[in-house]
């Protein structure tokens, strides 16, 4: 991750994250309170099962490609931790990165067999995405060790977003389905998202001037612009939330019986117009 790639990896996921369980929790919200048949198979368990079968399929996959891509990428350890002929740790960056991934990864797993077979309490998913969401946390917290000022910074700012995932989500054990808690899990993982991307642009930038890390004034602006970032979060968040809300009153609509039967009269009508001509 010790590059400007490696910080838009995670960034990606994130982002990709927080705006999928933006649209999943509040699709699922608003057809639990929309009651019609559309509505109730959005919001049936059998489709929920599903749902959360392939989103955890799908987090699995990609935590597996980001530890790959921290042993195996150009210049990572490819499963090398101590140095016996020097006597020391190498790369430690690159395997905390992927323990940070490892977790997720678990996450995933257990969420997987939780919602395939059933075999564990519901519960549990939420728990291991706690943990996974605190165990990135503590890395990063003792990640800073012999950094500049800015580079500590940047980081620290981003474990309000990780550690305040990680509350939520224990929250959520106890309180399974609370669209607040979910939202707000959603808004700050996309924040995580973001922020990741910011510290790439700061340590890392592809193009432009570095920064100076010693300047205080840019402390205070990466402290002004992790606002921004919070502000973009709940935007978008927010648009998400208003899509999905028409989604799920005009989709049931169009799809109602009154309207199907419509539209096979006109079909049917146009059929024979042609057949006629």
């Amino acid at each position: 991750m010790g590059s400007f790639k490696g910080h838009a990896l995670p960034g990606s996921f994130f982002l990709v994250a927080g705006i999928w369980w933006t649209g999943k929790y509040s699709l699922w919200h608003a057809s639990r309170r929309n009651k019609n048949i559309g509505s109730t198979r959005l919001a049936s368990r059998a489709s929920q099962r599903r749902l959360e079968i392939i989103e955890s399929s799908v987090v699995l996959f990609f935590s597996l490609v980001g530890i790959l891509a921290e042993q195996f990428a150009a210049g990572g350890p490819r499963l090398q931790l101590y140095n016996f002929s020097e006597k020391h740790w190498q790369y430690l960056m690159n395997w905390q990165h992927a323990t940070m991934y490892l977790f997720f990864g678990l996450a995933a797993a257990v969420s997987l067999v939780i919602h395939a077979t059933e075999a564990a309490p519901l519960a549990l998913d939420r728990l291991m995405l706690a943990l996974a969401f605190f165990n990135e946390g503590f890395i990063f917290f003792y990640h800073l060790h012999g950094r500049s000022m800015l580079d500590v910074h940047v980081h620290q700012l981003l474990l309000f977003a990780v550690f305040g995932g990680a509350l939520v989500a224990s929250l959520e054990v106890f309180h399974r389905g609370n669209i607040i808690l979910e939202l707000l899990r959603c808004t700050l993982t996309v924040l995580q998202g973001s922020w990741f991307w910011q510290i790439g642009f700061v340590l890392y930038p592809p193009n432009g001037p570095e920064w100076d890390m010693k300047d205080p004034s840019n402390m205070m602006f990466i402290t002004m612009c992790y606002s921004w970032h919070l502000a973009f979060a709940m935007l978008l968040v927010g648009s998400v939330i208003f899509i999905d809300c028409m989604l799920s009153i005009v989709t049931p609509k169009l799809f109602s019986s009154d309207m199907l039967h419509t539209l096979l009269e006109i079909i049917f009508v146009w059929l024979l117009c042609n057949d006629k001509l």
